[in-house]
Formats: structure tokens, sequence, C-alpha cells
């Protein structure tokens, strides 16, 4: 029984790569975006690129695991789709993961090009022990973010916009291109109940020269993830009866 959910979630998570994501729109706001962000700030301060690229591998994980995510369970709802997956039989469960498990693939992908890519142009040497957990867990939390949104509304246009508010939010508050400590203190203790702060805090450990341990924060993601996934799970569910 678990092999052949396992293996269901697998073939979700292939189709949805397939008809979703690796597609134009999903490819400009999972990496384009991101990059052409960056670019800007990039060229305000050239000398600092360094500083930017542990905030412009978080920005490609939050965009790219929900660029189609909070849209697609909606899209398929509506098309009758989604329905005909229990026909297989498959339990609802089985089908989130396997929408969020689409999500980390197609996030893990771009991820892992800007990433190579910033580090052999720029010559940086990052903590490999450090980055991969950090990244790894970040993807599965916003791809679950993503899921929950999508079952959170019902038409489509709902979830997108609706999602764009916390993704702008945690761009500007999260220590991607502002540093936390330079904000109010109000602010500060807005940023520390967003997990994007936990990532960029885990990828700049990872890019320095002595990173800390990041425990801490991967503890704090997985909490994160936990408060994501359960809900969209039990409201899927809820959809379905």
């Amino acid at each position: 029984m678990i092999r052949d959910d396992l293996r269901c979630i697998y073939l979700i998570a292939a189709k949805d790569m397939r008809t979703y994501y690796l597609k134009p729109p999903a490819v400009s706001w999972g990496m384009v975006f991101p990059v052409a962000w960056t670019l800007a700030f990039y060229l305000r301060s050239p000398s600092n690129f360094e500083d930017l690229v542990p905030g412009l591998i978080a920005m490609t994980i939050l965009f790219s695991t929900t660029a189609a995510e909070a849209v697609v369970i909606n899209f398929e709802l509506r098309l009758g789709s989604l329905e005909r997956l229990l026909l297989a039989p498959v339990s609802t469960d089985s089908v989130l993961l396997g929408k969020v498990l689409g999500g980390f693939l197609f996030g893990l992908l771009m991820t892992s090009m800007v990433t190579l890519g910033t580090a052999l142009g720029l010559e940086l040497h990052p903590n490999l022990s450090t980055l991969i957990p950090v990244g790894l867990i970040s993807l599965m939390v916003f791809s679950s973010m993503g899921a929950l949104f999508s079952v959170l509304f019902k038409e489509v246009f709902e979830a997108q916009t609706f999602l764009n508010l916390p993704r702008f939010l945690m761009v500007f508050l999260c220590g991607v291109v502002y540093p936390i400590s330079a904000m109010p203190s109000w602010l500060q203790a807005i940023s520390q109940l967003l997990p994007l702060t936990y990532t960029v805090e885990g990828l700049r450990a990872a890019f320095s020269a002595s990173p800390p341990s990041s425990f801490k924060g991967l503890l704090i993601l997985t909490v994160f993830l936990i408060l994501f996934i359960l809900p969209a799970m039990r409201m899927l569910r809820k959809r379905f009866e």
C-alpha cells in the first residue's frame, strides 16, 4: 500500500512537471524574476553583489516552488481531473503530496541552476553541509505554502493574488536585499514570524567564511512545513467531501 502511494506521488509530480512547471510562465516566475530583481540591486551596487547571492537563491526558492503550485489544484478541480485521480485509487493526502513534490522538484531544478551559476561565476565556495539541508527543507516549506493557498481559495486568480501578498512581504522583510538588523524593532519582530527569514539566514551562514550552526533555523523551518502541509491536507479532504 505504501509502495503504491509513493508511486502515485511520484507520477503526479512528474505529470505536473510536464504539464505546468516546464512552461515559460512558470520558468519566468521561478528563475527570471528573482534574477532580474537581483540584477537591479547589482547595478546599484556592483561591488557588494556577493552579499546578494543568498537573497537571490532564497527568492529563487520562494518563487520557483510557488510559480504554479498555488493554481494547479484549483485548476484541476475545476476541470474534474483531480477527482479522476481518486479512481486509481489514491488517497487525497497522496494527491496533495504529489502536488507538493512537483513544486519541490521544479524549485530544486531552478535553484540548482542559479546556485551553481553564481557560485562558479563569482568563485564562491559555500559550505554544502549547511547549504543542502537549508535549501531542501526550504523548498518543501514553500511548495507546501503554495499548496495551502491553492486549497484555501476556490478560484485560481484568488489563490495567485492572495499568495503575492506574503511573497512580496517576505522579500522586503526577510533580509533578502535589506538587513533585518537595520529595520525598526517592530519590523524585526514581524520578520521572525516569516519562514523566508530562516532560509536567508541559513543561506548566509552557508556562504560565510565560518558558518554557524543552522540547527535552530532548520528546526523552525520544519515547524513551518508542518503548519503548511497538515492544514492543506485537511482542507483538500474537505474539498472532496
